[in-house]
Parts: C-alpha cells; structure tokens; sequence
C-alpha cells in the first residue's frame, strides 16, 4: 500500500537576550559549568521569578513576522516533570493561552509555493543540561549542567501540513531566515540555539484520518531531521504492510547509524499537570504593542529577494540563495556598493565565497576577505587588467593573506596582456610552427580553437586576455 506522511514540527528557539528570562544570570554559551546560575534558576526554596521584559519583545516580533496573531492576555503554566536537570520539578511555560496563535509561512518546494500553517508560538524556559561521564572518561556516572537552566526559549508549533522531508526542510530554513533577520536569535543549531522536534505519522494515501504519530526529539541539523523523517516514513510504512501497528512514542535519532532507537512513550498534555503558574501575573500585551512591533521589523527575506530581482537585475535563483541568510545579504549589497556589477558580484558569492565558508565551517560574520576587496577584485576583471582564471588566484593569496588585490597582482606579476600587437605575435608564432593544425582548423575541425588558445595561453604563462586572443585568432584561421 502507498502511504502519505504527516508531518509536524515543534521548535525551540533560544532568544538572544543577555540574561534569562526570570533571573538576572547570564546566558553566555560555553562558560564553566554551573557558573551562570543563582538560587532562582536552579530552583531554591522561597525565590520568586521576575519576567525579562526583552523575551516578550523579542517574541512578539517573532511572532507578528509569523503573521501570528498575537493574544492580549496570555498565562504562564507549570509544566511538571521529574529529571536531573530540571531542578524546580517543573517548568515554566505556556499551555492554555499562548501568546500567539494562527500564523503561516510561504515556502517553495520543488517549483511549487505552499502555505505552511504555524499554530502557536509560546514562550518559556529551557531546562539544564546533562553530560554523561563517557565524554569525561567516567563512564559510570553522569554530571548536570544547568548554566542553561532559565535560558529564553520560544516554542514555534507548526500544524500538521508537512508531507515530505523536503517541506520540512523548506519551513524549517525559512523560519531560521526570518529569526535571523529579526535578530532575535542566532539559530546556531551546533550549540542548541535553534532545535527541533519533529512528530510523524502515516497514513494509506487518500485517507483524511491521521495516523498514530511518533516524535522525533531534539534535530540540531536539517539534514538529520530530513533523514530522520525518511527513515521514520520507511519504518512505519513497513509495521503497516506486515500487520503490525505504530506505537506512540517519542524516538531518538542516532546519527552513527542513520536510524531511530525508542526513549520513552509519548506523554500527554495531561501527563505534565499543567496548570496556571502561581508566581506569575497573565501576561497583557496591548494592541500598541503589536502594532509597534509591526513597525520596527526589518525588510524581511521575501521582501529582499523581490528587491534584489528588481533592482539589481540578478535571476531569482540568485536572490533566493543570497537572501536566505541575511549575512549574506548584506555582503552581497556592500559589494555592489563598491562598485562591483551586480550579477558578477553574486556569481563570485555564489562559488567562491561561500565555498570558502564551507571549507571553514563558519558563518560570514568573519568573512575570508571583505565585499571591499572583492569589489576591487571584480573591477580589476572588469577594466582587464587580470582574467577571469588569474582572479581566482588572486582571491586564494587575498584569502590566504589578507592582502588586497592590487598588492597580490603587483607582487606576483599577474597583470594580463591587452596589447594586441605582442598578442599577435605569439599567435602568428604558434600558427607558423602547427601547420597541420591550422590546415585542420580550416578542413573544418573547428574544436582546435581550443588548442590554438591553449598554447597562446601557456606562451604568454596565462596573461594574455582570453577575449584578445580568440578575437584575433578568430580572424587569422578564417583569412
């Protein structure tokens, strides 16, 4: 039988504040274990929560870019459960009355836009962390963490409209865009700023009714949550055909094998005991609120990549990879801004840049040379003074170095020959001493232009300009 799958995310967004939500300890990624903390966030008897003013706004921006529709009077609730590093024994967040509800993100998944559904955004705490004794080489025991204890979260929970690891993928890039954008967080999924839950189900194709759904917990990658949906599709489609039934559970993903292994059976909101947090008054978020935060967004990715078709004249594959992280947004407009041509510009992003970042492993708020340089680089091809194929090696030296492009030119003798009287010169030489070639090329054989301007190339050690060469070349072998 075919199967559909049903998918749904839930992700967890840290915000970018400075302090956590409902103490004044920091939330600085890697210090010493324990070191943030205070008798508030590792749950003391006695010590009352105070709410950062910042993770509301934060998160009401987040949620009017969402096209949420943000609630006036929102309630914070206790969540309960028993873990390590949990250490109040519960935690607090949202239940009846999120903060936000309703909102919907546009994706294009293979050529076809799609509406994907958001149904609330809530706030809430993060909880510790534990680290097992195997990493520590005391594998008999493992430690507790709770320096992220109190951290600032947003929980962002899609409906269920997914039905392919590739729209999964597509929301899930798209909302790490917009975040990043707002600069309400730094969505680094290598240190737990941006994670995500993914609950699948399967259903014979056709049918309205869902199936019993598994969850996938804690994706710190969108291509372990792609695999982890395509194997997860695999093996309930399989319990299916051979007559058995899916369990409700929550799974983990093992990277090392590339399948899902069982934790736990899938609670129910009834499960936490969820009720009305005490310590907390109901959060009032007023209509000038929203409306003031409708007004401070930024121009969002949508917006730009119309923008860049527009007024840039690139094609819209070239907006839509140089907007979907605004860092490279930004590097690409200050490179034209400095006088490079727009399409050569986002070519060189494209290829070169970007490649240069992978190999790094690193973001492009440290980029290997700046959009300055590169536009220098780029006019340097432009007014002909170095080819095409010298530039890359100017921008390896640039990149290795530091070094701008004209001192790496300079240094390296790379200027390239224009002058088409000694361009002619070594044409005629190398026509001279190939006459079977030449014979050939006018017998019909017209792929030995490649060779002609291969060994103009090598007798000029690639100097000579490509465009000089075939011009003339082009001239003589049809005389």
């Amino acid at each position: 039988m075919k199967y559909e799958p049903v998918i749904g995310l839930e992700v967890h967004v840290q915000l970018n504040t400075a302090s956590k939500i409902f103490c004044g300890c920091s939330t600085r990624f890697g210090d010493e274990p324990n070191a943030n903390t205070c008798p508030i966030c590792v749950g003391m008897p006695g010590v009352l929560p105070v709410l950062n003013r910042e993770v509301v706004e934060k998160a009401v921006r987040a949620a009017v870019a969402t096209n949420c529709e943000v609630a006036p009077y929102s309630r914070w609730a206790r969540k309960n459960y028993f873990y390590p590093d949990l250490p109040k024994g519960y935690q607090i967040s949202m239940y009846e009355l999120p903060l936000a509800v309703g909102g919907r993100l546009e994706v294009v998944v293979d050529g076809k836009p799609k509406t994907l559904r958001i149904h609330r955004i809530h706030m809430e705490e993060d909880a510790g962390k534990l680290v097992h004794g195997e990493n520590l080489g005391d594998p008999a025991h493992s430690y507790v963490d709770l320096n992220r204890a109190g951290v600032p979260l947003i929980e962002i929970v899609s409906e269920a409209d997914m039905r392919s690891s590739a729209e999964a993928k597509a929301y899930m890039e798209k909302l790490k865009s917009i975040l990043e954008y707002l600069e309400v967080s730094d969505c680094n999924m290598e240190e737990g700023s941006m994670r995500v839950d993914v609950n699948i189900s399967v259903r014979p194709a056709g049918q309205e009714k869902f199936g019993t759904r598994a969850e996938v917990k804690n994706m710190n990658s969108f291509r372990n949550m792609q695999k982890a949906i395509e194997y997860e599709m695999a093996r309930q489609s399989e319990l299916l055909d051979e007559g058995g039934r899916v369990v409700q559970e929550s799974r983990l993903w093992d990277a090392n094998r590339n399948v899902t292994v069982s934790m736990r059976s899938k609670e129910e909101a009834h499960d936490y005991r969820y009720f009305p947090e005490p310590d907390l008054v109901p959060l009032l978020v007023g209509a000038e609120w929203v409306e003031r935060a409708k007004k401070s967004l930024p121009e969002l990715p949508d917006a730009k990549r119309q923008r860049f078709v527009s007024s840039y004249s690139i094609p819209l594959y070239d907006a839509e990879v140089l907007t979907a992280d605004k860092p490279v947004a930004d590097y690409f407009e200050r490179t034209v801004q400095a006088g490079a041509d727009p399409k050569t510009a986002s070519n060189w992003i494209m290829t070169e840049i970007l490649r240069v970042l992978k190999e790094r492993g690193s973001e492009l708020g440290r980029p290997p040379i700046s959009p300055e340089m590169l536009a220098e680089l780029l006019k340097m091809i432009r007014d002909g003074v170095i080819s095409g194929k010298m530039a890359k090696d100017v921008f390896a030296e640039m990149e290795a170095t530091g070094k701008n492009p004209a001192d790496v030119v300079r240094e390296k003798g790379l200027v390239q020959i224009s002058d088409e009287s000694a361009i002619e010169k070594s044409i005629d030489e190398i026509l001279a001493a190939n006459p079977e070639q030449v014979a050939g090329y006018k017998g019909g054989k017209t792929k030995l232009m490649g060779f002609f301007v291969g060994e103009v190339m090598k007798a000029t050690k690639g100097k000579a300009n490509p465009a000089v060469v075939n011009k003339i070349l082009s001239k003589k072998l049809s005389s």
